[in-house]
């Protein structure tokens, strides 16, 4: 399955997010009422802004878009401990891991993104995010030592993980027990593309994002 990377660049640039706004309220546009849909995915939460649509209706595609963006959560999740990405992580094992189709395929274009960018973009700095409070895990107390930033980075680095393609599966490998990879630069794209797939599907042009926080959360909450 390729990804629409242009896809969700073109609805990134559309993306209004949650955080910028108050409590979310119907508004009008032309004499036509806009339903704002809302939910939580990925740690985070999802907002669609949809124009003339009725409550049925509205019902209908707030389980249609919460039922494929959870779907998306079970799979690139690192808030979920049995998430198809965090049972890898998990694993201390060196041998392939199978994986999904979608999956390999997440995994290869963001490596080949952090080699183009000299690793500017590297998915297996989960280590460092974690120590740091951006994570799942608790917020530390106190900033972390350089001791405690040195030894996170020996753990990283897109040179220990591997995408193996076969003809019937797929597999990512790691050569550090400790590799721990982290896909939420793509894993809310990737969601708002499958969002924006299934409002084309639905014959809806929407106004949607994935990501953010609300105006009245501080910075460091999620």
């Amino acid at each position: 399955m390729e990804i629409s990377f242009t896809r969700v660049a073109l609805l990134a640039a559309a993306l209004f997010f949650v955080g910028c706004d108050q409590k979310p309220q119907p508004a009008k546009t032309h004499a036509t009422e806009v339903t704002v849909l809302e939910g939580k995915t990925m740690g985070t939460f999802w907002r669609a802004s949809i124009p003339g649509i009725d409550a049925k209706r509205s019902a209908e595609l707030k389980e249609k878009i919460q039922t494929q963006l959870d779907a998306d959560d079970q799979l690139l999740s690192t808030y979920k401990k049995d998430s198809a990405l965090m049972r890898f992580n998990d694993s201390q094992s060196l041998s392939p891991w199978p994986v999904s189709e979608a999956m390999a395929d997440i995994v290869t274009t963001s490596l080949r993104i952090g080699a183009r960018t000299d690793g500017a973009m590297d998915i297996t700095v989960g280590p460092l995010v974690n120590l740091w409070g951006f994570g799942p895990e608790q917020q530390p107390v106190q900033i972390p030592s350089q001791e405690q930033i040195d030894a996170m980075k020996a753990k990283t680095g897109l040179q220990h993980l591997t995408v193996i393609n076969q003809s019937h599966q797929q597999y990512l490998q790691k050569d550090l027990p400790d590799l721990y990879v982290d896909l939420s630069t793509v894993g809310e794209g990737y969601a708002a593309d499958h969002l924006a797939r299934l409002m084309e599907q639905e014959g809806i042009s929407p106004l949607s994002g994935v990501g953010g926080r609300r105006a009245e959360q501080p910075w460091y909450e999620r």
